[in-house]
């Protein structure tokens, strides 16, 4: 499976494999592979520093889910930006960080996520 790279803003903050999909709805998402230490309490200041707006957080979770940004992208191996409708980082500091990107266009979905589209066709065969 490919890694992509995950910036905010021209911070690279880790990888993503995007290891999960909703094909019919253009949907992707997987867990952030950090790399660096990346929580609660740095997901928080690099939204208040690149003005990400916060959808959800609960202080004492320490749980924070953003609101789509362009300024964070998912990069695949040819420098081609992952971009849907919504993207948007949720976690946190007990379990992992993931990204989720909706709304991703064919026929670029079925190009870039043969494997997805592949699988879910096979589960009506």
């Amino acid at each position: 499976m490919t890694d992509y790279k995950i910036y905010i803003d021209n911070l690279l903050i880790g990888t993503i494999k995007l290891e999960y999909a909703d094909p019919p709805m253009g949907v992707v998402f997987g867990k952030i592979n950090p790399i660096a230490q990346f929580d609660y309490a740095i997901l928080k200041n690099l939204c208040k520093t690149k003005s990400i707006d916060i959808e959800t957080e609960y202080l004492e979770d320490k749980f924070l889910s953003t609101i789509s940004s362009e300024i964070v992208k998912v990069i695949n191996s040819q420098q081609t930006e992952i971009k849907g409708i919504v993207n948007q980082i949720s976690g946190m500091d007990k379990f992992e960080f993931e990204i989720s990107i909706l709304g991703i266009p064919y026929p670029f979905f079925e190009e870039e996520f043969p494997h997805h589209v592949k699988e879910y066709e096979n589960k009506f065969k």
